[in-house]
This record gives C-alpha cells, sequence and structure tokens, in this order.
C-alpha cells in the first residue's frame, strides 16, 4: 500500500462516518493539480545528471496551496501526494487561509555540495514558477530543504517576477523571514504535548519523553520539553540513538549535532538503535524523523502511554489500529506538526503588509492556534468518542467540504 492509500485509510474513515457522498468524496480525496518536472543539473564533476520531481496542489477551496519542497530519495509521487493531502486537512483543523500542496525532487542532499544544491533549487523553481505565487501557492522547507533552499527559491523566483519576498515562508530573517519559524514545529508539537498531558492527569514536568529524530523537528523539541522540566531519555538521528534513564543533556546534545556528530556517540548516554528507541518504556513518544516507522510488526512492542506525531504519517494505519485496542492515545501529525505552517502563515501575513513580529509575539499567536485546535479534538473526542485522529479528520473534512459547498465546487 502506497502512503497515500495509507493516509486515504484515515480520510475515507472520516468520510464514512460524515456519510459523504462518493462524488464529494472523490473530489476531496483526488489531488486538483500535479506537476512532473525533469530537473538537470551539472554537477561539480561537470556532468549532467537528471532529478525528477514534482509538485502537487490537493485542494485550494479555502485558499492559496500550502506546503513544502523536500528533497529525498524517497520523494516520489505517491509520498509528496499523500503529504500535499495532509496538509489540507492540516491547514483546516488549525484554521488558517490555505489549501493543501507538497513539492519534492528525488535526490539525496546528504551527497550534494553546496553548489549543486544551489543549481537544483534555481532550476526545480524555473521549472514550477509558473504554478507559484503570493496567492496561489507558496512553498515552505521540509526535509533536506531549509532557510537556504528557500532564499534559492525566493532569488531565482524573483529573477522571473521581480523581488516577491512572500513567495516562500521558512526563509531567513534578514529576507523576509519570521523569528520562531525555525523553532515552530517542536514548539508547536510540545505545545499539544502539554495539552495532552493534561488531559490525561499527567504532570508534564514529569513526563519521561523519547523523541525519534533530531534535526530542524526533534531537537527543538526535546530542547524545549527540557526547558519546561520534562526529562527526555532517549533521541536519535539517522545513525542511531542515545538513551539515560535518568535523563539527557539535552543542550549537549544539541551542541554535538552543530558540530557534526552524531547522537548515537553521545558520551553522556547508552547507544541505541532507532528500532530499539520506539519500544522504550516511556510516558511520551514523539516521532520526529521520517513515515511509517510504527507499524504491524512493532506496534504490539511500543510501551508509551501517548504517542505524539511530530513527523507526518510516522504511523501506518495497521500500527493505529494496534495501539487503539492496546489504550495507547494517539494525537496525529495533523494537529502535532501544525506549528510550521501556522508560524509560516505569520510571515506570509508580515510579508504581505511590510511588517515584523518579534518573538513574544509569534508564540503567543502560536499557542492560541494550537491549543485552540487541540480543545477543538479533544472536545469532538468526547462527544462522539472517536479517536484523537479520527476526530481531526473529521473537522478537517467538514471544513474544506463546507468551503467547497460554498464556493460552488459540489
Amino acid at each position: 500500500m502506497s502512503t497515500f492509500d495509507e493516509v486515504n485509510v484515515f480520510f475515507d474513515r472520516a468520510a464514512d462516518r460524515l456519510g459523504m457522498a462518493d462524488g464529494v468524496r472523490e473530489m476531496l480525496r483526488s489531488p486538483w493539480r500535479e506537476l512532473r518536472v525533469t530537473v538537470p543539473v551539472r554537477m561539480d564533476n561537470g556532468e549532467i545528471e537528471v532529478f525528477t520531481g514534482y509538485r502537487i496542489q490537493h485542494n485550494g477551496a479555502r485558499g492559496p496551496y500550502k506546503g513544502g519542497v523536500r528533497f529525498h530519495p524517497d520523494a516520489d509521487v505517491e509520498e509528496v501526494r499523500a503529504l500535499a493531502s495532509l496538509m489540507t486537512w492540516k491547514t483546516a483543523l488549525v484554521e488558517i487561509p490555505f489549501g493543501g500542496a507538497k513539492g519534492g525532487v528525488q535526490c539525496d542532499p546528504l551527497t550534494m555540495s553546496n553548489g549543486e544544491l544551489n543549481r537544483l533549487t534555481r532550476r526545480y523553481t524555473q521549472n514550477i514558477e509558473h504554478l507559484l505565487g503570493v496567492n496561489r501557492d507558496i512553498p515552505a522547507p521540509d526535509l533536506g530543504t531549509n532557510a537556504q533552499t528557500m532564499a534559492w527559491m525566493m532569488d531565482a523566483y524573483g529573477q522571473i517576477h521581480g523581488h516577491t519576498p512572500g513567495i516562500v515562508t521558512g526563509k531567513p530573517v534578514e529576507l523576509g523571514g519570521s523569528v520562531g519559524r525555525d523553532s515552530a514545529t517542536g514548539r508547536g508539537a510540545i505545545y499539544v504535548t502539554t495539552e495532552m498531558a493534561k488531559d490525561m492527569n499527567m504532570d508534564p514536568a514529569g513526563a519521561r519523553i523519547v523523541v525519534q529524530g533530531f534535526g530542524q523537528v526533534g531537537s527543538w523539541a526535546a530542547r524545549i520539553a527540557a526547558e519546561q522540566g520534562c526529562t527526555v531519555i532517549a533521541v536519535s538521528d539517522v545513525d542511531g540513538g542515545t538513551f539515560n534513564s535518568q535523563g539527557l543533556d539535552v543542550e549537549a546534545l544539541v551542541k554535538l549535532k552543530d558540530e557534526g556528530g552524531s547522537v548515537q556517540n553521545f558520551k553522556g548516554g547508552e547507544s541505541i538503535s532507532n528500532n530499539d528507541l520506539l519500544e522504550l518504556d516511556c510516558d511520551i513518544l514523539i516521532p520526529a524523523a521520517i513515515d511509517r516507522v510504527i507499524h504491524a510488526d512493532n506496534a504490539p512492542r511500543v510501551k508509551a502511554k501517548v504517542i505524539i506525531e511530530a513527523a507526518n504519517h510516522p504511523l501506518t494505519p495497521e500500527a493505529d489500529d494496534i495501539l487503539n485496542d492496546r489504550g495507547i492515545r494517539i494525537v496525529p501529525d495533523i494537529l502535532v506538526n501544525a506549528g510550521g505552517v501556522i508560524v509560516s502563515y505569520f510571515e506570509w501575513t508580515q510579508n504581505l503588509y511590510q511588517h515584523t513580529w518579534d518573538m513574544d509575539r509569534v508564540n503567543d499567536e502560536l499557542s492560541k492556534i494550537m491549543t485552540r485546535a487541540f480543545t477543538s479534538v479533544k472536545d469532538r473526542v468526547q462527544a462522539e468518542g472517536v479517536t484523537y485522529r479520527e476526530a481531526a479528520f473529521l473537522i478537517g473534512l467538514e471544513r474544506v467540504a463546507h468551503v467547497a459547498e460554498l464556493r460552488g465546487f459540489i
């Protein structure tokens, strides 16, 4: 089953519960527009290498398309399509005025030089620029891309259309980016974690937390959790992880990563594999790396009381069913990792009005939106006896379908 098919298992469950007509269901499920592009790049050795890229606009009923661009070997059409659909439900759930989109190039950025990535980004942007616009489609960073990538995209678009800072979000602050964007997804995940802990009568300050993934999202989630008094007992990156039952020094781990090291080699903990890390005895497990890391094979061995999905689609539908049957609560990705697109919305607004916000305002507004969205999901859970994922999808589908009806699409 492809990633897109797996995401649509959750979509179909919500659509079934809503009694959604077949035609409406198909319109909401299907991407509105898909573009596949060939991206030739002259590599540093003088040879031409040809990459495949995509920009998929899933649904624009609620506003301009919004979604990141990822550079990764697995960024094929099915993965990008799935991620675009998740953006549709995510933006609707947190009530920001965007639709859902996603972009990707199948490449391995870890093996490419800065110059090669620059040339790749510019050619990709040139090939999709006719779809973009501050009121049409606004990209952002994702797996394998960062603020520098967005600066290159902004410049490539600007060479055709003129200086347009609002064409991308997640760019450097010096180019019109927003303070707080780099930490937004991780910070939003911890806002949700805190609310969920309260709902479970768990003291957030005493919680034992495991974070899989120590990139932009996972490292910030671990840092903010530690600042709030949580005990982070294990973290991991692509090479493996480190574990200390008494708690890890998260700031020292961040320093190690900044210096180019792997958390697996951290001297303040024991080495642990990514697979074993997911099965540690803990209060809160935060998958913050890649998709489908918890599946039918390992779900029976997960020991966390609650799973906070900071990554996109980290659980397969089979794993979701197993964990729910075991009484393990799961807060879904379309709520947990919405902090990034929320602060992207703030950045886009600041660009449109040529006005900047300070960090306090960004974090305060982010907290309000995340807390409001969590409360709406929690209330739906309590009212209908559904899971948190089902509640989140029900809310997202209802909002998109309602706007589509108002606009005359259905």
